[in-house]
């Protein structure tokens, strides 16, 4: 089965508490990659100028990655700048520049115009319009979004429209909130399954996943880490994990659902053990395995029934 992720290929300048980094790889379609090779083929679109190192990828090839969608073109690469704060909760954008990445119009490969499963990442909504008018008969196809399109209302309309033809949303909960106007995230979850998405998916950083199915509500924690140096990529390490394991098994029944929760929150929580996708480039599907264990673990109890105390 083929897995289709369209995304930014970005190049990342990234200041934590804990250390810097400068230059090194990122945007949504290499941090998804990078986690949903893991379990399965991927093919990738993006956009990328000629300063980008694209000898940095072969990893992702060599992992069954196909790059034939990543387009090379003249002029500087889309790059981004950011500081956490200490708590690592919270992050200001020191710069942006856009570069070719400003010009971008996904142009999918007629082999990947097949594929059976869809990632869009967090790209303008006319352009996540365009890839799905590209691809013929997607199986499940979910998607990723942020605030600057759904507060900007030349955008926000098309947004809106797009749930329409989504299986999934993935988003924060200050997305949900925003997108919704309603605090309270169920009845946020309730708005957006109206709208379409039969899957939503809210991620709330350390404090782990929340997934709302119309018949069903599942919760996946994060991971107790002793060590955090770099959240940039997480929420897509989980889509990746999230889409690639449901690839894998080839099914979308409730049990499959709440098995990719704990594969994305695993996933995720591997993302931010290093820098950039350093952690993900050197993972191995046994650490994932007993990772995804170590989430049963922290979540298993023996249920007993009730025994109501006798009357004296």
């Amino acid at each position: 089965m083929s897995l289709l992720v369209v995304g930014s290929v970005a190049l990342d300048s990234v200041e934590t508490p804990f250390g810097v980094a400068q230059d090194v790889l990122g945007g949504s379609a290499n941090f998804f990659a990078a986690a949903a090779s893991l379990f399965c083929n991927v093919q990738m679109v993006g956009v990328v100028g000629s300063d980008y190192p694209l000898a940095d990828l072969d990893f992702l090839a060599q992992r069954g990655v196909d790059l034939a969608g990543v387009e090379q073109v003249e002029g500087e690469s889309f790059r981004w700048t950011g500081v956490y704060s200490f708590d690592l909760n919270s992050r200001e954008t020191k710069e942006t520049r856009l570069g070719v990445f400003a010009d971008f119009k996904p142009r999918i490969p007629e082999p990947f115009r097949d594929a059976e499963w869809v990632f869009l990442g967090n790209i303008h909504p006319d352009l996540q319009h365009d890839v799905l008018d590209q691809v013929r008969n997607p199986r499940f196809v979910a998607m990723d979004t942020m605030n600057f399109w759904i507060n900007n209302p030349e955008t926000r309309e098309s947004l809106v429209r797009l749930l329409g033809r989504v299986d999934a949303l993935m988003v924060n909960d200050t997305e949900a909130r925003e997108l919704t106007g309603d605090h309270n995230l169920l009845r946020a979850a309730r708005w957006i399954h109206e709208r379409g998405p039969s899957l939503v998916v809210v991620k709330k950083g350390e404090h782990g996943a929340i997934m709302y199915c119309r018949d069903f509500i599942f919760f996946a924690p994060g991971y107790p880490l002793e060590e955090v140096f770099d959240p940039t990529g997480a929420g897509d390490a989980f889509a990746g994990g999230f889409m690639g394991y449901l690839t894998r098994s080839g099914g979308l029944s409730g049990d499959d659902l709440r098995r990719a929760m704990v594969h994305g929150s695993a996933l995720g929580s591997f993302a931010v053990e290093k820098f950039s996708i350093d952690r993900l480039r050197d993972l191995t599907s046994g650490e994932v395995s007993e990772r995804v264990r170590a989430f049963r673990d922290l979540t298993a109890f023996d249920h007993l029934a009730y025994v109501p105390v006798p009357a004296t």
